[in-house]
């Protein structure tokens, strides 16, 4: 099932702009992003074939089977009840068949949660970017070697410049454990007698050799097995980001100084802002009175740190608005499984 299909077969029963042209926060550099719901054709929705999503390579524009959207619906998630309370003049379609669904009031007391913990969310990801770009990874790949170290006097010094300082080669040193202490091993040398400290340069542990009886190590060595396993994870984690990062949002965030992802930052505040309004006032206002300040939490006109205890401030007051709210607990589950077979017989019928 492809986007040209729903259109074609008539499949599209609500559409609508969303992203930064609903919530009011568009500028001419703002992509123009699409979402909306399609119902399947009865075979495929009875038969094995049930598709739940459809949606274009770059994830704009994105049309959620009527099914999979009231489950949406039902769990509170903030981009469905979106779609759902989408200003007027963001809507691009609706058929007759949907109307009902955008009149019902579906806000509960589970949005703190959802609203609430998509928020902290994009904190998270703002500090792993804001860590990223002061903490850069070299390219080059560190190896075994560089997490090996030599007992040296009261301390340790580097295996490699033990090895320079006393013109050995790694190739020819042979390790062996050292009983009841972990990951500390006898140094050992000799041409052409042992394994070496590691394999290759592509180990991920170091080698261990069979020592003639009776030999004494040279020195004693440790590996920091734990240390090593946190730089890989840290360096594939780096380099997959670089990858895949958005230039633009990264040169931006360059550009501000501030180093952290100011998008992020944004849709913190209006995620956390949306919360506080739906426990204050019962309401969902997707279209944002605050947008000046969001517009400048974008352009990075504010201290990361400011920011982080401005959030803190609005996510510790959750609690005590939506214990005075009055809505309910969570959405209706059973009215909107009524509403999903009601509107699925009527589009069929019609």
């Amino acid at each position: 099932m492809t986007i040209t299909e729903l259109k074609d077969k008539g499949l599209i029963i609500y559409e609508c702009l969303s992203g930064s042209h609903a919530y009011g926060l568009a500028t001419e550099h703002s992509d123009e992003d699409i979402k909306g719901v399609f119902v399947l054709p009865e075979e495929e929705y009875f038969g094995l074939d049930y598709v739940d999503q459809v949606s274009d390579e770059s994830n704009d524009i994105v049309y959620y089977e009527l099914r999979r959207f009231v489950e949406l619906l039902t769990k509170s998630n903030p981009g469905a009840l979106e779609m759902l309370y989408s200003p007027d003049d963001t809507i691009l379609h609706i058929h007759s068949a949907f109307e009902p669904l955008r009149k019902l009031q579906l806000l509960s007391k589970k949005c703190q949660d959802t609203f609430g913990g998509y928020a902290a969310t994009q904190v998270r990801k703002a500090k792993g970017l804001k860590k990223k770009i002061v903490n850069p990874v070299e390219k080059e790949r560190k190896g075994v070697l560089d997490f090996c170290f030599v007992a040296a006097g009261q301390g340790a010094i580097p295996v490699g410049d033990y090895l320079k300082a006393h013109n050995m080669e790694a190739s020819n040193c042979g390790l062996a454990k050292i009983s009841h202490m972990h990951d500390v091993y006898g140094l050992y040398y000799g041409n052409n007698t042992f394994k070496g400290i590691v394999q290759s340069n592509d180990s991920n542990d170091v080698t261990l050799s069979s020592v003639p009886k009776g030999m004494q190590p040279l020195a004693y060595m440790s590996f920091n097995k734990s240390g090593y396993s946190a730089y890989c994870k840290e360096y594939k984690d780096y380099w997959h980001w670089v990858e895949k990062r958005n230039d633009q949002r990264y040169q931006n965030t360059l550009d501000h100084g501030k180093n952290y992802d100011a998008k992020n930052m944004l849709h913190t505040f209006r995620l956390l802002q949306m919360c506080k309004e739906i426990g204050e006032t019962s309401q969902l206002k997707v279209r944002r009175d605050d947008r000046d300040f969001l517009l400048r939490v974008k352009q990075g006109e504010f201290e990361y740190h400011d920011l982080l205890t401005q959030a803190k401030g609005i996510i510790e007051a959750l609690p005590a608005c939506y214990s005075m709210s009055e809505l309910p607990s969570e959405p209706d589950r059973k009215m909107l499984n009524h509403i999903l077979v009601k509107t699925r017989k009527l589009f069929y019928k019609k």
